[in-house]
């Protein structure tokens, strides 16, 4: 079986190579997909770079991807929630990605089956951003009518974020791409923010809920623009204590995480505010509720270009580009 290999970690050149590997026997709650398309992201630079070494110190050789849509082949003794032929998707367990192949064996929980109406490269590019944006919504606890901002939400993740916030009641500010004015609007978005031209506390301020897309200086900014008692969920933050307990960090993890995180948590706690950084985690069960959302919302995720495997290398390529039209996708 054919899958693209990270070999060594490398800042500007990782090592990659398209490797013929075998396969881990299938466990009694695996289930064996043959994958027909996988998304590419940001986060598979990042990876191959050694970026996220610390967080996730994958043993090399790794099978690189995180996403990915495919066929089931064979399930576990212990699997009856699904069965050979079904179409299904997944973010990749953290400590076990590897979409980046033919073939990919993987637990049930992280699957969900996919709507009819997405095609695989509408499919392929769902799981990560949708559970990114239910995990971030999860973590609000609020009432239809609750005001919303999601900075930097005119890409994927907004395409996904925002028909889900509007599904659960609350008005949804955005801020992004002026290019992508209409389509946020269209997905339900009540108000849009053009990062070029507007600044954003003169149209924000007092919201119930925020959801960063930036990090860094962006991210002080926004919690002024937050009310007391307000949550900030951030996607591109710093983690911090409360992070690395709750996904059970080891204690060394948790010692770096306390101190990265302090000032941000001294923060929010001065202005009566609560900050959560997530990374997102795999969970077939959330999948499929966004995908009954999705569904009943008829959302097609916009499709960038399209690579086969043995062009990985261009489509990581363009990934670490920027500014696509588009999830990239690998199409085996």
């Amino acid at each position: 079986m054919k899958a693209v290999q990270l070999l060594k970690y490398n800042k500007r050149y990782p090592k990659m190579k398209l490797e013929d590997i075998t396969l881990p026997d299938l466990g009694l709650n695996d289930v064996l997909v043959e994958i027909t398309a996988a998304g590419v992201n940001p986060v598979d630079n990042m990876i191959a770079r050694g970026d996220l070494k610390f967080l996730l110190p994958y043993k090399l050789p790794q099978t690189m991807g995180n996403e990915f849509v495919g066929v089931i082949k064979k399930i576990g003794a212990n699997v009856t929630e699904f069965s050979v032929g079904d179409r299904v998707f997944a973010r990749m367990p953290i400590k076990k990605i590897g979409s980046f192949a033919q073939q990919a064996v993987i637990n049930k929980h992280a699957l969900a089956k996919v709507p009819d109406y997405l095609t695989d490269e509408e499919a392929a590019a769902v799981p990560l951003d949708a559970l990114t944006a239910v995990q971030a919504l999860n973590k609000l606890h609020g009432k239809p009518g609750d005001t919303l901002f999601i900075s930097a939400g005119t890409g994927g993740f907004g395409q996904m974020a925002i028909p889900l916030a509007v599904h659960r009641g609350y008005k949804v500010i955005v801020s992004g791409n002026p290019a992508h004015e209409q389509q946020v609007k269209d997905l339900g978005a009540t108000t849009f923010i053009d990062y070029k031209t507007e600044k954003v506390s003169d149209v924000v301020s007092q919201v119930d809920y925020i959801i960063d897309g930036l990090g860094g200086k962006a991210l002080k900014d926004e919690m002024r623009l937050l009310k007391p008692g307000g949550t900030i969920v951030s996607l591109k933050g710093v983690p911090d204590k409360k992070y690395a307990e709750r996904v059970g960090l080891a204690h060394g993890q948790t010692i770096v995480f306390s101190i990265l995180g302090a000032r941000i948590d001294h923060l929010a706690k001065q202005k009566h505010q609560h900050y959560y950084f997530i990374f997102v985690n795999s969970c077939g069960s959330e999948l499929a509720q966004a995908a009954k959302v999705l569904t009943e919302m008829k959302i097609h995720p916009a499709i960038g270009d399209i690579y086969s495997l043995d062009e990985y290398g261009e489509a990581l390529y363009r990934i670490a580009q920027g500014h696509t039209d588009g999830k990239v996708i690998i199409k085996m």
